[in-house]
C-alpha cells in the first residue's frame, strides 16, 4: 500500500497496513466484467480475505489517487489492460466486512466500502495470477447455485438484475 505524504509516496509496511485495518475501513473498486454472452468474470482467491473462494477482480483506492488513476491502475493490475473508468457503469457502493485480514492476524477483521463498476470485457485479457489462481467466466444462474462465490460477489449478480 502506497500513501502520499507532501507530495512524496511510500510503501506502508505490512504491520502498518494491519494497523490501518484495524482502525479504518478500506475503499476499493470491484471490476465486474463481462463478456458478450453476460457472464461475469471471476478468479479463485489466493489471498486472505476471501481466500478459496471465487470472487470479481479489484482493488483497493491509494490515498491521493482519484477514482479515475485508481480505476486505470486496477484495471491494469487486475485484467492486466488498462481502462477508463468512462468506459464502465457504476453499479453501486457496497460495504464487504471479513473475520480476517491479508496477514490472516487472528482476530483482526477487515472492512471494505467497494464502489463496483460493470464494464465490458475486451477482446483481449492478460490476467495475472497474482491475488487469483484460476479464473473463469460465470452466468448468473451458475454463480447463485455455487457455494464457492463469495456471497458478496453473489450479491453483484442480484444487483446486475
Amino acid at each position: 500500500m502506497t500513501i502520499s505524504r507532501e507530495g512524496h509516496s511510500r510503501k506502508l509496511s505490512a504491520d502498518e497496513f494491519l494497523e490501518l485495518i484495524k482502525h479504518a475501513p478500506l475503499v476499493s473498486i470491484d471490476l465486474i466484467l463481462e463478456n458478450e454472452a453476460g457472464d461475469i468474470l471471476v478468479g479463485y482467491r489466493k489471498n486472505s480475505p476471501a481466500k478459496n473462494t471465487w470472487f470479481v477482480p479489484g482493488g483497493r483506492i491509494r490515498k491521493g489517487e482519484t477514482l479515475n488513476n485508481a480505476f486505470t491502475r486496477i484495471t491494469h493490475e487486475e485484467l492486466g489492460i488498462a481502462m477508463q473508468r468512462t468506459a464502465a457503469e457504476f453499479i453501486g457502493i457496497f460495504e464487504h466486512f471479513y473475520p480476517d485480514n491479508f496477514l490472516e492476524v487472528p482476530d483482526v477483521g477487515t472492512h471494505y466500502v467497494v464502489l463496483a463498476f460493470r464494464l465490458a470485457a475486451p477482446d483481449e485479457l492478460s490476467l495475472p495470477a497474482g491475488q487469483h489462481s484460476e479464473f473463469r467466466w460465470l452466468s448468473t444462474a451458475a454463480a447463485a447455485s455455487d457455494e464457492a462465490v463469495h456471497p458478496y460477489t453473489r450479491a453483484y449478480f442480484s444487483a446486475l438484475g
